[in-house]
């Protein structure tokens, strides 16, 4: 949305346009581009804002709609791990069992997690276990690494997919490919129309916006306050965002990948030499090297379960984790820390309880600051890092969004209200008003960025392409009517 006048010289149609400085130009061709995306682009904004705003809330929402899975009032010494899940898979005989992520305070339930054909991608079948009684409280689709239960992964998908598969993902990724532009355009201009405005009247602020403003001005200052005060949030959320698109997402990947920037895993092969851990963890090392030589029958593999975490627990990884279970005997146990708010860490352990064994470490501390990075974005993105207060702010500023957006075409349906009672000045192509060296690097950036992100960089280069066309055409149309 348009959130600032025209930078450049008032014309009309019986003068002949005026050259302006490079700097207008820019200014002016910024706010061009912020206006067409505005009107174009601002209504994927909104959905991807108001599914936003439901994804934000959801995981609170979640532990109230199923709060009788989740949580127990039983109290009393909790049961073995093992026995816990073997209770599952009574409920469950038919599906193999994969992993179990044990209660870890008072209250809470066990969740054992079985994979199901009969589920989608990334989906198993979660089975609630009372740690003190050992009873099922309810079984329920889990989705992902975040253990998202049905209502929040149907918001997740709302909000990343519109539940139209691969093709609605084009929505999310345009909307993220273009709000990091819309913001940061939105506050160029925002920037220069109250340094005019503080040359002209000594006040005003972008914090706090134009004081004594009416109509359309008002509505542009109220537009540009709530813009710079969610920028830098949009600005993480553009880029966050993109990581989990289509196009870009994948190009992500490959730079990442380039740099060594990748989230390293740990290694749960039984096959090789083992890496054992050291020092503090010299009582849990690997008493030898090589393979399993026998192999272990599933109810062994249930039986090492508890094995498993009290070595992983010595070795340093603390709160909710995740037992992921071995299907074969040359694979170890991996024991890995759930995403839970507060904690920064995700550090995993692949262990082998057989011989007490500790086969590989992934500390979270070892891992690249862009690989940490990374975590911490996805999580906060998420709403999981911070907790409630991750999901309020998260809310707050998709609501601050919706906002500016309707603010934005409340002033665009104002300026049009307005040119048709005074009549619309010609518009020219900024861009063919600009140096031919800068024309050409705008071009080659807009080729570029169209590569690294397409549903970015091809819209911009063909709005260029239209803009100069327009523009060439209506300055002919004036110097003919001249």
């Amino acid at each position: 949305m348009s959130t600032t006048l025209s930078s450049a010289t008032p014309e009309t149609p019986d003068s002949p346009p005026r050259p302006a400085s490079t700097r207008a130009t820019l200014i002016r061709l910024v706010q061009r581009l912020h206006f067409y995306a505005g009107v174009l682009i601002a209504p994927f904004l909104l959905i991807a804002a108001v599914t936003g705003a439901l994804y934000a809330v959801s995981p609170s929402a979640e532990q109230l709609i199923y709060r009788h899975q989740l949580h127990t009032d039983s109290s009393g010494p909790a049961k073995s791990v093992a026995e816990q899940v073997r209770a599952a898979q009574a409920v469950r005989p038919d599906l193999q069992v994969t992993a179990v992520q044990p209660a870890t305070e008072p209250g809470a339930t066990t969740r054992v997690l079985f994979s199901d054909p009969s589920l989608g991608e990334s989906e198993r079948l979660a089975v609630f276990i009372d740690p003190v009684t050992g009873e099922s409280l309810g079984q329920l689709a889990s989705y992902g690494s975040s253990g998202a239960l049905p209502v929040r992964t149907w918001i997740d998908q709302l909000h990343r997919s519109l539940h139209l598969g691969e093709p609605g993902r084009m929505y999310s990724e345009l909307a993220a490919s273009w709000l990091w532009v819309v913001a940061l355009g939105g506050l160029v201009m925002w920037a220069v129309q109250v340094r005019k405005r503080r040359r002209a009247t000594g006040s005003g602020s972008m914090l706090r916006g134009l004081p004594r403003m009416r109509g359309r001005g008002r509505t542009i200052s109220r537009h540009g306050v709530i813009g710079t005060w969610i920028a830098v949030a949009l600005l993480f959320l553009s880029a966050t965002g993109l990581t989990w698109s289509t196009y870009a997402g994948e190009h992500v990947t490959e730079l990442r990948s380039a740099l060594n920037w990748t989230t390293p895993t740990v290694d749960s092969s039984l096959t090789g030499t083992p890496q054992a851990a050291g020092g503090e963890h010299a009582d849990h090392q690997m008493s030898g090297s090589g393979s399993m030589s026998g192999a272990m029958s599933s109810a062994d593999e249930v039986a090492g379960i508890d094995g498993a975490i009290a070595i992983a627990r010595a070795n340093g990884i603390g709160g909710p984790v995740e037992v992921t279970i071995p299907d074969n005997a040359s694979t170890a146990f991996v024991v890995a820390q759930n995403r839970v708010p507060w904690r920064m860490s995700t550090s995993s352990i692949a262990v082998d309880p057989s011989r007490d064994a500790v086969v590989d470490v992934n500390d979270f501390s070892d891992w690249p600051l862009a690989a940490k990075l990374s975590a911490w974005g996805i999580q906060l993105h998420m709403g999981l890092l911070f907790g409630l207060a991750n999901q309020l702010l998260l809310f707050a500023v998709m609501i601050a969004l919706i906002v500016a957006i309707v603010l934005g075409y409340r002033s665009w349906w104002q300026r049009r209200s307005r040119t048709r009672r005074i009549g619309a000045p010609p518009a020219r192509s900024a861009l063919r008003e600009l140096p031919l060296p800068l024309t050409l690097a705008i071009a080659v950036a807009a080729v570029a960025i169209g590569w690294f992100i397409p549903l970015l960089g091809w819209p911009l280069l063909a709005f260029l392409v239209v803009d100069t066309v327009i523009g060439a055409v209506r300055t002919r149309g004036l110097e003919s009517a001249a």
